[in-house]
């Protein structure tokens, strides 16, 4: 390592880089690059969704967050491992690094499907909640107040596809948001929500106790299951789905994707030892095998030593983070790198607007007290210590009431 201030370059800003960036401050010239200027907490972009939290809650600047930090916002076009530099859309110069961590997160995978990409809505980002709740306020809008029954419940067909924690999330929040809303227009009839996994069950990736409530809460929403049934295709109205050999078309107002992710395109041409996923293969120091310099976290990665139910999320990207950050610095150091085993840190689920789902120690706590669980344990990983403080403080004093779907205009 050089002996003038080593140039460290994080690529992204989700859980893994912005964590890394955190606990590496003042260890070199650090330097966060993304294509946002702002970090994600996305395990409450649900709770944006539905009004419950602010923007600023779960979307902090990075300027806000980080010291000693410089930050440079666009897209990865190429990373060259080899000649330590990185070339991002839009500059002029590429990015040189004495060392390299990548968490550049995952992109949204739509599996071949016909028409998916362009028809669908995506739910990864604040715009992409932004424009689902502008859909879901327009269906609303085009329904004059004396609509039969019938009508109210074709107008406000969602189909939300993927059954994991993303969609049961997202489909218990929309159904409440929608039901709320006909009931404060006084309309007559109920929207119709529905979700469709490839799978035999629900949250695959869970135990089956919070399995057992998910499917309660989604009786009680009256919420739609299909399983075992696959996408055949995606149009502007709605979709075809494919179950036992047989096809069934479905009308919808909006088609939402949560269907599963793929690697991040940045790293696709990358010469490094990847598993059949294409995900970077990580030593146990989490270097990219080869590499010694370069370290891959999060949802690019494929680190052996994890419990299969922590893979892809956030909580693993934030453990890996601080193992990241100081096999860093014993890098640059001179010291003896460390190994990491990452561990569940308890599983929640918002279910609606006013009950959640919370699983920790084997036991699983349920209702509006889990609820106000799930905001706690939240508080307590968001970002910095000034941030958990302000936000808890909001949520705390000034409540998390969801905010009701306006007529556009209002």
């Amino acid at each position: 390592m050089p002996s003038k201030p080593a140039q460290i370059l994080i690529l992204g800003g989700g859980f893994g880089g912005l964590f890394t960036a955190l606990d590496l401050a003042g260890a070199g010239e650090v330097t966060l690059v993304d294509e946002q200027d702002h970090f994600l907490f996305k395990p409450m972009l649900y709770e944006y969704l539905s009004g419950e939290v602010e923007l600023w809650h779960i979307a902090p600047n990075f300027s806000e967050l980080l010291d000693n930090v410089r930050t440079v916002r666009g897209a990865i076009q190429s990373i060259d491992l080899e000649a330590r530099s990185v070339v991002v859309k839009g500059r002029n110069a590429p990015l040189t690094y004495d060392v390299l961590v990548m968490a550049l997160g995952a992109i949204t995978n739509y599996w071949g499907v016909e028409g998916a990409e362009e028809f669908t809505l995506p739910f990864r980002e604040v715009e992409d909640a932004n424009r689902l709740r502008r859909r879901m306020t327009e269906a609303l809008d085009r329904l004059p107040p004396d609509a039969a029954p019938q009508d109210t419940r074709e107008a406000l067909t969602f189909v939300v596809v993927g059954g994991g924690a993303s969609g049961v999330e997202l489909s218990t929040k929309m159904s409440d948001l929608l039901r709320d809303a006909v009931k404060r227009r006084a309309l007559a009839g109920e929207p119709r929500l529905i979700i469709i996994e490839m799978t035999d069950r629900l949250v695959p990736g869970m135990g089956d106790e919070i399995r057992e409530y998910v499917e309660r809460e989604l009786h009680r929403h009256r919420i739609e299951v299909h399983t075992r049934t696959r996408v055949a295709r995606v149009t502007k109205t709605g979709l075809t789905l494919e179950h036992n050999g047989r096809e069934t078309e479905i009308s919808a107002a909006g088609v939402v994707w949560v269907a599963g992710v793929h690697v991040n395109p940045a790293i696709e041409n990358l010469n490094v030892e990847k598993d059949k996923r294409g995900l970077i293969i990580s030593e146990p120091t989490l270097q990219v095998r080869g590499h010694p310099n370069a370290f891959a976290v999060g949802d690019i990665a494929f680190y052996s030593d994890v419990a299969p139910t922590l893979a892809g999320t956030a909580q693993l990207a934030l453990q890996q983070a601080h193992l990241c950050a100081r096999n860093v610095r014993a890098l640059l150091n001179g010291r003896e790198l460390k190994t990491g085993h990452f561990v569940e840190l308890g599983e929640a689920l918002s279910l609606g607007t006013e009950h959640a789902a919370v699983l920790s120690a084997g036991k699983v706590m349920a209702g509006p007290l889990a609820r106000q669980a799930r905001f706690a344990m939240y508080t307590a990983r968001l970002p910095t210590w000034h941030h958990r403080l302000r936000v808890g403080a909001s949520w705390f004093f000034e409540g998390t009431q969801p905010r009701p779907l306006q007529p556009l205009g209002f």
